[in-house]
């Protein structure tokens, strides 16, 4: 095994570990032998044992639909954090720095506070006011942060700030004057909003998969912005449209990853930084490494939400939440070092 290839053989096999415990935890357990057998009767196109039904219809309705969508979900987050951890040149950086989070949290609970929510036009309507809500959100922070026709760095971060407060605030009202949808609004809001079936997985894939690959071919961009906007330019990187490819690609993502499963922080800040404290900051090898880590840590992070308080599920966004919160603060900490010493 080759050192360069080393890291994508680390994240891989535990991404297999992840999902393997995703398939396999929850309220039934079911075993690797089980697991395999049933899997292998499906394959061949054979009539699965009786024995095995029960675990047969939990392992494909409910199960497999499930792991696959925390998992393009982490990808996506991981993968559009990473990206915006480059184009902003900041360890700190997350998917949410231009409001998607907000955007999407309003568009959710406008739509709960619309609909009853227990038809499927009710259902729909949530990850899709949601969506709309996110990427309406960033192009407002967008259209706010140009001057002329360049878009300062620094801008959009203050524009997406500005924005977020604004949302979050209407958010907060909404919620307020609609009690009978509390308890859903705070499920989408926290990243307990996990939607069962492959009908979300079928929705979201259209939009994270061009997206990502999209953000997989900027790696050589991005690590041409380390160097700094101005030189950048020098060097003869059309800077502005790469900044809006990556804007576009990652937000896209960011909004489509968070429709259906909630705002699930945290995880497009560790899982990039984290592989870059280990393996380094080539964009080229960090950003697929980001994919990969990011639908692991997502699954187990799923898996620990499902066993906390067993039979009760904890909302996955309090799980990454408990555990990014402290991380996030040991990068400060650790950048506030860098800029003393």
């Amino acid at each position: 095994m080759r050192a360069a290839d080393r890291p994508f053989w680390i994240t891989t096999l535990l991404l297999a570990l992840a999902l393997l415990l995703s398939v396999a935890v929850g309220s039934v357990f079911i075993s690797p032998a089980n697991l395999i057998q049933i899997l292998s009767a499906r394959l061949q196109g054979l009539e699965i044992p009786a024995a095995l039904q029960p675990f047969a219809v939990i392992l494909f309705s409910l199960r497999l639909p499930r792991t696959v969508l925390i998992a393009i979900t982490g990808a996506g987050l991981a993968g559009s954090g990473a990206a915006y951890q480059g184009l902003f040149r900041n360890p700190l950086a997350d998917p949410y720095l231009m409001g998607v989070a907000s955007g999407a949290g309003l568009g959710a609970v406008l739509a709960m506070s619309l609909s009853s929510g227990q038809n499927w036009l009710g259902l729909l309507a949530i990850p899709s006011a949601a969506f709309l809500g996110a990427t309406l959100t960033v192009w407002i922070v967008y259209q706010l942060a140009k001057v002329g026709r360049s878009v300062p760095t620094t801008n959009l971060i203050l524009a997406g700030v500005a924005v977020s407060a604004f949302t979050s605030s209407i958010t907060s009202f909404l919620m307020l004057t609609s009690t009978g949808e509390l308890y859903r609004a705070l499920a989408f809001l926290v990243g307990g909003n996990v939607i069962g079936g492959w009908k979300p997985v079928l929705a979201l894939l259209p939009f994270i998969l061009p997206g990502l690959a999209l953000l997989l071919t900027t790696g050589h961009a991005l690590n041409v912005f380390q160097f700094g906007e101005e030189q950048a330019q020098q060097l003869g990187l059309p800077v502005n449209r790469i900044r809006v490819l990556i804007i576009v690609a990652a937000s896209l993502t960011t909004a489509a990853a968070v429709a259906f499963t909630g705002i699930i922080g945290f995880v497009g800040l560790i899982v990039p930084h984290l592989l870059r404290t280990l393996w380094g900051g080539d964009y080229k090898r960090l950003l697929p490494l980001s994919v990969i880590g990011g639908a692991a840590l997502l699954l187990l992070a799923d898996v620990l939400s499902r066993i906390v308080l067993a039979p009760q599920e904890v909302p996955v966004g309090i799980i990454t939440a408990l555990a990014g919160a402290p991380f996030f603060l040991w990068v400060l900490r650790r950048a506030q070092r860098q800029i003393y010493w």
